[in-house]
């Protein structure tokens, strides 16, 4: 049995080179394409001249705005959706600009050549005439009354007003409460970074005159059902598909302009294009994550159990409401917020601001991380202000009886918190962190413990579609409408249903991401893949089966309730037998349609509805600090997580060890960094936007300790943005803790060696004055 599969069987592919990316795919006399963008962030367009461009050798095409809108294109949707006190503002956002530019790196003009490089030499050829215009790049200062005005449609900058909870209910319970702490944060800018920038090729299926695309992307149906849109295209005259993924993250979940110009152009040039972006495109072309401004008060009673949460959050949107992107700021920060935490009352509100900076949208966990920073923020700002213990005042408060509905809504119905939190401060010894301490002291260094626990609320979309199809040569299709960018799906989903059927690893085929393979499906995001892709896969296990079962009767001659299944085969009384591929291939029959089997065995079930799951834990990371140079070192990181059953634990653990690292990342040094003044963008290359390397991250102690959900039929919960969540507020807990000697209180992300030095420094001129 496949229980114990301790690897990725896709690994040996990826490791000896015979991945398949769209990079590595090319097809014969196939163009490429190369875009024009825009310098600077706030501009209008007086004209453009691609006469030059247009006359420049190997060129095939060189289109503008213009061209867009005379081909009739529409613009690009935004898809959130939630109640606002002011309706959310989506102003056009045009594939090609048109008029003005709002942002660094926006596209305004296309190429199209018979080579990269000479596509790339034409786009040098076109000319731009610009009229500056002022930049607007704080989310904050673009609500004040003074800013520059980024869209007529949205005065004052202001794409919506979002409120959750009860207002006066809050505001009373903390107007009783007997210690109240106040803080205000920043919830930095970032970029995913995928290993794997975009790419894409256009092409139109010589057999069936079909538009083609390829791409890196996460959800094909998505992309499929925009582009149409966009294209004024049937969806049935187009397909989407992605082979192998080199990470995503919430980055390639959404339709780019690149992606609707490349379609348009092959359809009106009849050949293939390929496009592949490199990190400096992808960096101010792409979209950007969390870039919220919060600030929050955290009401507690003498006891130290908490009363009430406020929450304001000023979302930085950029310049365009991307699909997803003000739902991060909104419903989806509101389902974890608050964490694990028994709080009586929360109040949130919410405003999102366009800037002139690269649009913002889903990142790995988009709105429960900042939801999990400010409360785990907070209350260790009250633990340390108030005289209580960090983690003890985590425990008294941890949610502890189930179901329990939170403030805002979301209902729990399992969690291991308290158990959690015990087992974390275990294994990091906390008793003896005093000895350690002493002994950094000793040498000159700082040391520091910070614990954070953390909720997600997991499932993306609420629907799935999953089909079972059996092939002639024996083999089992599962064919789903959740898609991998590296999680491991070719591993977990055909050992699930190895298991549950009893069967050899190797009868079945993982099939994904491609519209002309897939009816439907909702993609990767939201921690969603084993909730509602293999969830919706054991329904279908069921559901076939009990097909099946009526088959395997009338040849057993039985009756259907005589009938039981194990292992692969039908069973009725101690001698009559039939296999599970016999049953499949007389269900193809006409006389078996009266048994249910009217198409075989084949089977599709769509789920719909689905609720959310809610993994939960704790962490401790702790810390050393030189005060000299702000040096930091993670010395170790504890992580002790439930996700509920898990399918397989390796592939978990990995998905931990991965968002811990992009936590850390966060944490430490990642940033996107534009201009005050002009809105250049000042991290667009991998030189100036950092990175975690290996030697910047700790071995993790990852401990999975879970309690099954009834939210799914297997009991999972889901894995993949929890190390994202949780990571920021416990490293910035812990160096907190390290400089809590020196009076430093609160320190922003990214803590750089820089930061931690400037605050250290003003702490000792403080003290000195």
């Amino acid at each position: 049995m496949p229980d114990d599969i301790t690897h990725r069987i896709e690994d040996t592919r990826f490791l000896t080179g015979r991945g398949q990316y769209t990079a590595d795919h090319n097809h014969a006399g196939q163009l490429h394409a190369t875009f024009v963008r825009s310098p600077h962030a706030h501009a209008d367009i007086l004209g453009i001249d691609v006469t030059a461009a247009e006359t420049a050798p190997g060129v095939r095409g060189v289109w503008t705005g213009r061209d867009m809108v005379e081909a009739g294109l529409g613009t690009l949707p935004c898809g959130s959706q939630f109640e606002a006190v002011t309706p959310l503002i989506v102003p056009p956002r045009h594939i090609l600009a048109q008029h003005r530019v709002r942002h660094v790196g926006e596209p305004v003009a296309f190429v199209v050549a018979e080579t990269a490089a000479a596509a790339a030499e034409a786009a040098e050829r076109v000319e731009v005439d610009y009229g500056m215009l002022p930049a607007t790049v704080d989310a904050v200062a673009a609500l004040e009354a003074d800013a520059s005005e980024i869209w007529a449609e949205a005065p004052g900058n202001l794409a919506f007003t979002f409120r959750k909870g009860d207002r006066d209910g809050t505001a009373g319970a903390l107007d009783a409460a007997a210690h109240v702490v106040e803080l205000s944060m920043l919830n930095n800018r970032i970029s995913a970074m995928p290993m794997e920038p975009r790419a894409a090729i256009a092409s139109v299926d010589s057999g069936t005159g079909r538009l083609l695309l390829e791409l890196t992307g996460q959800g094909v149906h998505g992309i499929r059902r925009t582009l149409a849109s966009v294209l004024n295209l049937s969806e049935a005259d187009l397909d989407v598909f992605a082979e192998d993924v080199g990470g995503g993250f919430g980055l390639k979940n959404f339709t780019y302009p690149e992606w609707a110009l490349m379609v348009w152009a092959t359809r009106k040039l009849g050949r293939s294009i390929k496009w592949v972006s490199n990190p400096n495109e992808d960096l101010q072309g792409t979209v950007h994550g969390r870039a919220m401004h919060c600030s929050g008060r955290l009401g507690l009673d003498r006891n130290g159990r908490f009363l009430a949460l406020e929450v304001d959050i000023v979302a930085d949107l950029g310049a365009y409401a991307s699909p997803a992107g003000p739902n991060a700021s909104t419903n989806a920060a509101s389902t974890a917020m608050g964490g694990i935490y028994d709080i009586p009352q929360i109040f949130m509100e919410s405003r999102g601001a366009f800037t002139n900076k690269v649009p913002v949208d889903a990142y790995r966990g988009a709105g429960k991380p900042e939801a999990n920073y400010i409360v785990e923020r907070l209350i260790d700002a009250a633990a340390r202000r108030c005289g209580f213990d960090p983690v003890d005042l985590r425990r008294i408060n941890t949610v502890s009886s189930f179901p329990h509905r939170k403030a805002l809504g979301a209902v729990l119905d399992s969690g291991n918190y308290r158990t959690n939190i015990d087992t974390a401060e275990q294994l990091a010894d906390r008793p003896g962190l005093e000895d350690r301490r002493a002994a950094s002291k000793a040498r000159g260094k700082l040391r520091g413990l910070g614990v954070s626990c953390f909720l997600e609320s997991a499932r993306g979309a609420p629907q799935e579609e999953v089909q079972i199809r059996f092939a002639e040569d024996g083999r089992i299709e599962l064919i789903t409408g959740t898609e991998s960018n590296g999680q491991g799906h070719e591993t977990a989903f055909p050992q699930m249903a190895a298991k549950r059927l009893g069967l050899p690893f190797e009868r079945f085929i993982y099939r994904q991401a491609d519209t002309r393979i897939t009816r439907t499906g909702f993609g990767h995001g939201g921690a969603r893949s084993m909730h509602m892709g293999a969830g919706t896969l054991a329904l279908a296990i069921d559901e076939m089966l009990d097909t099946a079962r009526g088959v395997a009767a009338r040849l057993l001659q039985a009756e259907p309730a005589d009938v039981s299944y194990d292992a692969g085969r039908f069973t009725a009384g101690m001698d009559a037998a039939v296999s599970l591929e016999e049953v499949a291939k007389a269900a193809r029959q006409p006389e078996f349609a009266c048994d249910g089997a009217t198409d075989g065995l084949d089977t599709t079930v769509f789920r719909e509805n689905a609720p959310f799951t809610f993994p939960g834990g704790c962490h401790m990371a702790e810390v050393e600090i030189d005060p000299d140079t702000g040096m930091l070192e993670i010395v170790r990181y504890v992580a002790v997580d439930d996700y509920g059953h898990l399918v397989n634990p390796v592939l978990a653990e990995g998905q931990v060890h991965g968002g811990l690292a992009q936590g850390l990342g966060q944490a430490l040094g990642e940033n996107i960094a534009y201009d005050p003044d002009s809105g250049q963008l000042l991290s667009g290359s991998l030189m100036d936007y950092w990175l975690p390397r290996a030697s910047d991250l700790p071995a993790f102690e990852v401990v999975l300790d879970g309690q099954p959900t009834a939210a799914n039929p297997l009991g999972v919960k889901g894995c993949g943005q929890a190390g994202c969540i949780s990571a920021p507020p416990t490293v910035i807990n812990a160096i907190l803790d390290a400089l809590a000697p020196l009076g430093v209180d609160h320190l922003e992300m990214p803590a750089t060696s820089e930061a931690i030095w400037r605050v250290i420094a003003d702490a000792k001129a403080a003290t000195a004055d």
